[in-house]
C-alpha cells in the first residue's frame, strides 16, 4: 500500500517560525505521530511506500523526520490538497491502493485505518467520515439514496448542504491508477481557487467506482491542529488516553489529569505515580515502584520496590531495587545505582556507579565515580572530577566512610574500610582501614576583639 502524508501547510495561526507539523505533541512532532501510525500498518504487510509532501519551512520537515523508509516530495507553490497529493504521483505504485493522511491530524488510530482499508478493498474509493453536531467549516458528505455522490466544502455549500452533519475527515484510500487519473482532471474553479482532493469523489461516481465510508472509533481521531489552542486540547486528549490505559493496567495514578507521558512508559504491578510527573523517552517502572509528586524521568529504569520521592530529576540513569531517591535529587546520564542505595535531598550524581547499600543522604556531588558497597558519603562531599580541561575518576571502595564537607580531588582512591575525617581535602589515595584527615590545626586567639562599625 502507498501512504501519502500531507505536511506542506504553513500553519499561520500557530504564530511560529516552526512548520506546523513539527510542533510537538507528547514530546514528538505531530508529523511523527502520523508516520508512526502509517508504519504500524506494515505489520500486516500493507504499508510499503510512505511519501511525505512538504512545502513551508523548506527542508526543516524532511530533515527533522528523515528515515530510510520515507520518501519526500515538495509542493511549491501550495495549490490545495489535490495538488499536494499529485506531487507524490511519480513514487506511487499503481498496483496497490493509496492511503492519504494528514501531518497535522496526529491521533488517528491504526484500528480505524484498518477498518477504512477493509472497506475500500482493491477497487473502491473509501473515505473516513464522522458525525459532528457542529460541522461548521468542514466539508459535508452529500449522499443520494444513501450513497456518497460528492463532498462540498463549507464555502461552496448551499444552505441545505450546510445542514448536513456527516463530515469529511480528509482521510481516504483509493485505487492508485484511478487516483492519478482523477487528480489530473481537477479544476480550481471554487471559492478558494484551489485544487480540492475532495473533488475526486464526483470523478469516482462518474467512472462507476463505488464510493464507501468508514467511521473512526472516536471523534478525536479526526481532529487536526491549526492553533496552539487546538494543540493544547489534543495534548490533553492524548494524555487522558494514556492515563486511562495505565489505570486499566493496574497503575495507581493519584490524579489521571496530572501526568504527562512523552515517550513510552512501561509499568509493572502495583506502581504508584503521584501528581505532576513527566516521563520522557523510554521509562520502565518495575513492580512496586512509587514515584512522588513533580518528578521528571527521562530514559530511566527504576527497579522493583524503589521509591522516588518528590521533585527528583532522573535522566538516562538506572535505579536499583529497593533504593530511595530524593526528595530534590538529580541523577544525570551514566548513573547506575545497585539495590538499596539511598540518594538524599540535594544530591547530584553523574556518570557514576554506586554499589548496594551505599548512601549519600545530603547535599553532595558525585561525578565520574565508582563507589563500592556500604559506603557512607557525608553531607557537603564533592568529587572534584574536572580540572578545567579533563575529567578524572574517583574510586571509593567497600565500607568506606567519607566525612562531611570533604573534597576528593580526582584521580584518587579511597581504600576499603577507610575513613576520611570531616573537612578533608583528599589529593592522594587514602589507605584502606585507616583514618585520613586533611585540615588546618584549630587554634583560639586570646584577647581578640571583633571589629565594630565606626560611627560617622
Amino acid at each position: 500500500m502507498n501512504v501519502v502524508i500531507l505536511a506542506a501547510g504553513m500553519g499561520k495561526r500557530m504564530q511560529s517560525a516552526l512548520p506546523k507539523v513539527l510542533h510537538p505533541l507528547a514530546g514528538k512532532p505531530l508529523l511523527s505521530h502520523v508516520v508512526d501510525t502509517a508504519r504500524s500498518l506494515s505489520t500486516s504487510g500493507q504499508a510499503s511506500n510512505i511519501c511525505v509532501i512538504y512545502g513551508h519551512g523548506g527542508e526543516q520537515v524532511p530533515t527533522a523526520i528523515a528515515a530510510d523508509d520515507l520518501r519526500f516530495a515538495k509542493q511549491e507553490p501550495q495549490l490545495g490538497t489535490g495538488h499536494a497529493v499529485a506531487q507524490a504521483g511519480p513514487v506511487l505504485d499503481d498496483a496497490v491502493p493509496t492511503l492519504v493522511l494528514y501531518g497535522d491530524v496526529p491521533l488517528t488510530t491504526a484500528a480505524s485505518l484498518q477498518r477504512l482499508i477493509a472497506a475500500a478493498g482493491t477497487d473502491k474509493l473509501a473515505i473516513l467520515t464522522a458525525e459532528m453536531s457542529d460541522p461548521t467549516g468542514l466539508g459535508r458528505m452529500v449522499r443520494e439514496n444513501g450513497k456518497i455522490v460528492r463532498i462540498v466544502e463549507q464555502k461552496d455549500a448551499s444552505e441545505a448542504e450546510r445542514a448536513i452533519t456527516e463530515i469529511n475527515t480528509g482521510i481516504l484510500i483509493a485505487p492508485t491508477a484511478k487516483l492519478k487519473q482523477w487528480l489530473s482532471t481537477l479544476s480550481n474553479n471554487n471559492a478558494q481557487g484551489e485544487y480540492y482532493l475532495t473533488d475526486i469523489v464526483a470523478r469516482a461516481v462518474a467512472d462507476g467506482v463505488p464510493v464507501v465510508s468508514a467511521q473512526p472509533d472516536a471523534i478525536w481521531e479526526t481532529l487536526g491542529v491549526n492553533s496552539k489552542v487546538q494543540l493544547a486540547e489534543l495534548e490533553r486528549v492524548h494524555q487522558s488516553n494514556i492515563a486511562k490505559a495505565l489505570l486499566e493496567q493496574g497503575v495507581t495514578l493519584m490524579d489521571p489529569a496530572r501526568i504527562d507521558v512523552r515517550g513510552s512508559l512501561v509499568c509493572g504491578r502495583d506502581v504508584t505515580i503521584d501528581v505532576g510527573c513527566v516521563f520522557e523517552g523510554k521509562v520502565t517502572l518495575e513492580d512496586g515502584v512509587r514515584i512522588g509528586a513533580n518528578c521528571v524521568l527521562s530514559n530511566a529504569h527504576i527497579a522493583a520496590g524503589a521509591v522516588i520521592k518528590p521533585f527528583c530529576h532522573i535522566e538516562e540513569a538506572s535505579v536499583g531495587a529497593a533504593s530511595q531517591i530524593g526528595p530534590y535529587a538529580r541523577l544525570r546520564p551514566g548513573t547506575t545505582l545497585a539495590e538499596d542505595v539511598h540518594i538524599g535531598n540535594f544530591v547530584e550524581v553523574k556518570n557514576s556507579q554506586i554499589a548496594a547499600h551505599s548512601k549519600a543522604n545530603h547535599l553532595a556531588y558525585i561525578g565520574d565515580a565508582t563507589i563500592g558497597s556500604r559506603v557512607n558519603i557525608g553531607a557537603g562531599t564533592i568529587t572534584c572530577n574536572y580540572d578545567g580541561a579533563n575529567k578524572f575518576r574517583t574510586i571509593i571502595e567497600d565500607d568506606a566512610f567519607i566525612g562531611s564537607d570533604s573534597q576528593l580531588v580526582a584521580p584518587v582512591r579511597v581504600g576499603k574500610g577507610a575513613t576520611l575525617g570531616a573537612g578533608t581535602t583528599l589529593t592522594k589515595d587514602a589507605p584502606e582501614g585507616k583514618l585520613t584527615v586533611s585540615r588546618a590545626k584549630q587554634i583560639t586567639i586570646e584577647n581578640w576583639q571583633r571589629p565594630v562599625k565606626v560611627k560617622k
